[in-house]
């Protein structure tokens, strides 16, 4: 508003009172109401000019006359300050506004959420099927390096942007949490804390039970007892790459593969999924339990236990359910 006032003043000044009459009319006209009738979605092209975004917004409807836009660009000395992208002009946006919208920046913004669990290539194939993003797809990060969140992205944000985001997302909440870890846990690194954060994920999506369920695993890597988790099992059958599409068997748990945690001792090598942040803090803060086992109690949850005899009984239960539930 100063620059336009100096702009206006020094026309007048300089001898040119008539150019001075003029650049307050465009002024005027560009701060009047504009045609749209109702709300238009505009793509400004990266690298267009302001001739051709006057024509675009024209054509769209959003302002009346390009001239009078393009010569209100340049009086308040925006020519290089509008930015691409897609962008949401009111109803009856003046021209004015629709300059301002430009220089700010206000994009149309998407919601991309990557859910709780996911593994990478479940989270790679979400990103290649968005119609707002473009370009490859980057090469994989390992697993369990992208933060669940809800990101937004902007349409023409390129796919590798969007994956760097979630990466520098998850090293920041990992760094974050290892640094108010528990003491004396039996974790050695932010890497094995994250690999225990995603397998709490996989095993539980109630909030109230994450930390008891990361103090039973972190009870028995103390006691050097197998974690014995299926969701471990599954990652060793599907390598994260797909759903098992079928109930565990047996046999199954007899899969010599390093994360089949009911054949090898300790945590897996690395993540089986991406979890999420209160899996990460429920990693790094456990419960301070007895507990040792735990099952599906039928509703949702778990049915936790001390003993191994608990523990059967408590598996005796679950599966009475099950057989209630076949039955009806």
């Amino acid at each position: 508003m100063l620059r336009l006032a100096r702009a206006v003043l020094a026309l007048a000044l300089g001898g040119g009172l008539v150019l001075a009459v003029l650049a307050v009319a465009v002024v005027e006209r560009a701060r009047a109401p504009g045609p749209a009738a109702a709300e238009s979605s505009v793509v400004i092209a990266r690298g267009a000019g302001v001739g051709a975004i006057a024509t675009e917004l024209a054509d769209a409807g959003v302002v009346r006359d390009p001239r009078l836009f393009a010569l209100y660009v340049r009086l308040v000395g925006a020519g290089r300050a509008l930015t691409a992208g897609e962008y949401a002009f009111p109803a009856g946006v003046s021209a004015a506004e629709v300059v301002r919208m430009l220089r700010e920046h206000e994009v149309v913004q998407y919601r991309f959420t990557v859910v709780e669990g996911w593994t990478v290539a479940q989270v790679f194939e979400a990103l290649a099927a968005s119609d707002e993003l473009t370009g490859e797809l980057p090469e994989p990060p390992p697993e369990g390096r992208l933060l669940p969140d809800t990101y937004f992205v902007q349409r023409g944000e390129s796919r590798s942007e969007v994956v760097r985001r979630m990466r520098a997302a998850m090293d920041m909440e990992l760094a974050a949490a290892w640094a108010e870890r528990a003491p004396d846990l039996p974790l050695e690194s932010p890497e094995q804390a994250l690999t225990l954060a995603s397998i709490i994920e996989k095993e539980t999506g109630v909030a109230a039970e994450r930390a008891l369920v990361a103090g039973v695993f972190v009870n028995r890597l103390e006691r050097g007892m197998r974690l014995q988790t299926d969701p471990t099992v599954i990652y060793a059958l599907t390598d994260g790459e797909r759903e098992l599409g079928r109930p565990l068997y047996e046999g199954d748990l007899d899969l010599d593969d390093p994360y089949n945690t009911y054949v090898h001792a300790g945590l897996p090598p690395g993540p089986i999924a991406n979890p999420g942040r209160a899996a990460i803090r429920a990693a790094v803060n456990p419960a301070e339990t007895d507990y040792l086992y735990f099952v599906a109690d039928g509703s949702g949850g778990h049915a936790f236990a001390r003993t191994l005899a608990e523990h059967n009984a408590n598996v005796r239960e679950w599966r009475r359910v099950q057989r209630r539930r076949e039955d009806g």
